[in-house]
């Protein structure tokens, strides 16, 4: 009976390498995921904070088996001359070897790129930490937090677990108190006195996979990504409602009414974590 069960489950392995749509699909007309979920159910998610001591602020963030840690490092530096008085926000993921086959060691690779811009683009975008509030001294100093991300395990949706990293480790961060001293054309910082970032939100990202003619897959696992003809992802804010929506592929499904649909999932899952992930 065991060696039966064996070789039950190499067959299925095998076919699962190599005809993974097919093998998807097979699944999906009996409600149910790779990982055993539904389609229309989210994975678990959980925070922790300050887990880097050397870091400014820290998070370390998982959603489901994906798994980000994200540090902040904050340096002083001149502003540009056009934005005298913004600092600067350089947020980065890196998705290492470690974390997933699909990865190699060297240079970043163009979707850890993709990535970063995109979620520059988020944080930018919902003007999560407002830049003037990283000024100094106008003209002549700001403060750049480095907002460095890592995924130490990969299983998909790297992005929505990113932006709940990155925010987490603002929230996390504090800045020693600094002033600059215009006599000696230079800037000092108090550690003794430290204080916290100014953020003026919180958003958390919802990405769902679009599978085949009518299905949504929310929450997509490394196995779907490949397979998605498209997805979406909404980024949602408890005060301000949607923040923006981004899509990737082919998005043509009931037009207005699957973006309404999708909305309001993301919405629903919203009410449960936001204050769970951030306190509200």
């Amino acid at each position: 009976m065991a060696s039966l069960l064996v070789s039950d489950t190499l067959r299925a392995l095998t076919f699962q390498r190599l005809h993974p749509r097919t093998y998807l699909e097979r699944l999906l007309a009996e409600d149910v995921r790779p990982d055993g979920r539904l389609p229309s159910e989210w994975r678990d998610i959980s925070v922790n904070v300050g887990s880097i001591s050397t870091a400014d602020g820290s998070a370390l963030v998982r959603i489901g088996d994906t798994t980000i840690v994200c540090g902040v490092k904050a340096e002083i530096a001149e502003p540009e001359l056009d934005l005298p008085d913004q600092g600067f926000l350089v947020p980065n993921l890196d998705l290492t070897a470690m974390s997933s086959p699909k990865f190699k060691s060297g240079p970043p690779s163009e979707e850890a790129q993709v990535l970063s811009d995109r979620l520059n683009d988020a944080l930018l975008a919902a003007n999560v930490v407002p830049l003037e509030s990283l000024c100094i001294q106008p003209g002549k100093a700001v403060w750049v937090l480095y907002v460095d991300a890592t995924c130490i395990n990969y299983d998909g949706n790297a992005f929505d677990a990113t932006l709940v990293a990155m925010v987490a480790a603002l929230k996390n961060t504090t800045l020693p108190k600094a002033i600059y001293i215009e006599e000696r054309g230079r800037t000092t910082c108090t550690r003794k006195v430290r204080e916290p970032l100014k953020l003026n939100c919180s958003p958390v990202a919802y990405t769902m996979g679009v599978f085949g003619e009518n299905t949504i897959l929310l929450d997509p696992m490394a196995f779907e990504e490949p397979l998605l003809d498209a997805s979406l992802t909404i980024v949602l804010d408890e005060k301000r409602g949607v923040l923006f929506v981004s899509e990737i592929g082919y998005f043509n499904l009931a037009g207005e009414d699957l973006l309404t649909k999708c909305i309001q999932l993301a919405k629903q899952q919203h009410e449960f974590v936001a204050n769970r992930l951030y306190g509200g």
